[in-house]
């Protein structure tokens, strides 16, 4: 008897549900060799493990199709973190999990021959494959009210598509895919009203304990009734609270608490102009409170927290605030698939996971409650391969439609009036202008890790170019997709890169001393020891410069022989042309970064090649063994 396609993978789906297949991580690891496609599939199918299921995705970044994107090969912990997850890269990792190489999960979970295995395995994510496997998983639970589905927050921010309808095209999107949860940081790179419009129009909640109206905004007029426009805002006057800070969903018979913890320094990473009347803060006292309050008060069996704290914040928290069962965390963009078990102060156990970036992963736990109580869970986190999953209709007509939007004078891409938007993009759809191809890609391209990676060498190549500077500075953030090298560049890439609210550029001076002083505080943020001091992100990306950097030295001492690519000693007293971009507080005089990085691009397809000949890589001091950075192509000393 032979089996079709469909009717092979229907026989494949009753033998995993009666068990005769392996489990989720298992189901995905060939026999020393690469997995089929049929084997990979198998791994979708998951029957429910207890009587709640919580699925969690974090920092899409709004990114509506597939797309590739390469896990970091240096993402150091240092002091009490080196070698604990989530700072493990590479074989390190796979011998930490008891995965294979050469396995689609090698290949999901590290970086390892990222270029091979990405041709063969194809791209990942996309909102309309999302849906598809998360409809499955909510089939396999017996359906979608035995479920809860959370995003961890950057849900409306990283892409051309989101800049351009303000956050609503996400808004959208996450409808249609059935979110029922979520908390944020980048949503508020968007001003108040819009943010607030946006929240409007969300079908599911959104839940942040740690955000406060100011005392200014309440005893004025224009806040209350911003917040009576838009029916949202204003949660609570007495206790100064714009939103929800948890809710309780009554799933299969069980009381879930959810509370939601957004990112605690979102005014360092964005324009405070656009939040005036929010504070935000870790407020760990008052989490304890609220904890201690839903316990008394509401008797659930589970208390959970969907946090874009980052997965070392979270680890720190989980240690010391009773009571929380799990956190499902974002910002650190961490694909890890199994919980950091973290002793609590009452003596539980709560389970910390992080569920990577990009609409990449699925985090998928089911709690065992037994009487009322949590007595386990089991977990697994899918990458979402879209060549596996079909696309589902109703989200793959969204995206088309999207994409055939005209570009129109009402689009605001600048804070800066003369940039709002750009004329020679008028009348032409989303999608003939992101489909624009620049340049082709000499090498994978990529971002994500502790130090440069080979697209933020491009942003700051055109930087310098543009400004006519000695050096650039571009901000180490982790978002942003990577391509594989022969790809094509195209527009859209390039808006994964740069699309911000403050995306104007700038060329200003700076002396010896203040680069040191800027790197300095820039690694103690990145390698400080206690997570609560640290405020995301990674080292900046530096063009034109280059100095060696000690991750686990003092405050002060960790930034050494800084020097000009010509190996010209910089010095303290004197000044330095320096362009750049992304100010949070000031808005720069210099044309948009998309633009900048679009023109330096066509101006180099035949010669990029040539222009990423040197990768401004710091050398490292003092991580040789240090499981958190392998096949690093700096120096290591």
């Amino acid at each position: 008897m032979s089996l079709n396609r469909r009717e092979f993978m229907h026989v494949m789906g009753i033998a995993a549900a009666a068990g005769m297949l392996p489990g989720a991580a298992k189901a995905m690891s060939g026999k020393g060799g690469q997995a089929s496609l049929d084997t990979m599939e198998a791994a979708y199918n998951l029957p429910m493990k207890g009587k709640v299921r919580i699925l969690h995705i974090t920092d899409t970044h709004a990114q509506l199709k597939p797309i590739y994107f390469r896990e970091p090969n240096v993402n150091l912990g240092v002091g009490p973190w080196e070698g604990k997850l989530p700072h493990v890269v590479g074989h390190h990792l796979l011998k930490r999990l008891g995965l294979k190489e050469g396995t689609p999960e090698a290949h999901a979970f590290t970086f390892l021959n990222f270029q091979e295995a990405a041709e063969l395995y194809g791209k990942v994510g996309g909102f309309a494959h999302l849906k598809t496997l998360l409809d499955r998983l909510r089939d396999q639970a017996g359906g979608k009210q035995n479920t809860i589905t959370m995003d961890g927050g950057d849900l409306w921010h990283g892409s051309a598509t989101a800049l351009w309808t303000r956050g609503q095209d996400m808004v959208e999107a996450s409808n249609l895919i059935g979110l029922d949860i979520m908390t944020g940081h980048w949503e508020f790179t968007y001003t108040e009203e819009e943010v607030l419009r946006n929240l409007s129009q969300f079908k599911g909640e959104f839940l942040a304990q740690n955000i406060r109206v100011k005392e200014d905004a309440l005893f004025g007029d224009a806040y209350p009734e911003m917040a009576a426009k838009y029916g949202i805002g204003l949660y609570s006057e007495d206790e100064a609270r714009p939103f929800k800070p948890y809710t309780v969903k009554v799933v299969n018979g069980e009381r879930i608490a959810i509370i939601g913890q957004a990112f605690p320094r979102t005014a360092n990473a964005n324009p405070r102009a656009n939040f005036p009347d929010w504070s935000f803060g870790l407020r760990e006292d008052e989490l304890r409170d609220l904890v201690a309050q839903i316990q008394e008060k509401e008797k659930p069996a589970a208390i959970i927290m969907i946090s874009h704290n980052g997965m070392d914040v979270d680890h720190k928290m989980a240690s010391r605030v009773p009571g929380i069962d799990a956190i499902f965390g974002g910002h650190t963009h961490d694909g890890i698939p199994t919980t950091i078990n973290v002793k609590r102060p009452d003596g539980g156990i709560c389970y910390v996971t992080n569920a990577g970036s990009q609409g990449k992963f699925v985090g998928v736990m089911d709690l065992d409650i037994k009487n009322g109580k949590l007595v386990g869970v089991d977990y697994h986190l899918l990458p979402v391969f879209s060549n596996i999953l079909p696309a589902d209709k109703t989200v793959q007509a969204f995206i088309d439609k999207l994409y055939a939007t005209k570009y129109d004078k009402n689009i605001i891409e600048s804070r800066n009036p003369e940039y709002h938007y750009n004329k020679d993009r008028l009348g032409k759809t989303y999608g003939e202008i992101l489909s624009e191809v620049l340049a082709k890609a000499p090498q994978v391209l990529y971002r994500r890790g502790n130090f440069i990676g080979t697209w933020d060498q491009i942003c700051v190549n055109a930087l310098r170019e543009e400004h006519d500077t000695q050096i650039a500075l571009s901000a180490g953030v982790r978002w942003g997709t990577s391509l594989l090298a022969g790809d094509d560049i195209t527009m859209e890439r390039v808006m994964d890169q740069t699309s911000m609210t403050y995306g104007e550029t700038y060329k200003s001076e700076m002396t010896g001393a203040q680069i040191k002083d800027m790197l300095e505080g820039i690694a103690e943020n990145l390698f400080q020891k206690d997570p609560y001091l640290q405020s995301g992100g990674d080292m900046v990306r530096v063009g034109g410069l280059d100095y060696t950097i000690e991750p686990g030295a003092e405050f002060g001492k960790r930034i050494s022989n800084i020097m000009l690519d010509d190996g010209t000693v910089v010095e303290p007293d004197k000044k330095y042309t320096v362009a750049g971009w992304a100010q949070v507080d000031t808005v720069g005089e210099g044309r948009l970064m998309w633009d900048v990085v679009a023109d330096y691009l066509r101006r180099h397809k035949g010669d990029l090649d040539k222009q990423l000949e040197k990768i401004n890589r710091p050398v490292i001091k003092g991580v040789k063994g240090n499981p958190g950075i392998e096949a690093y192509e700096g120096k290591l000393i």
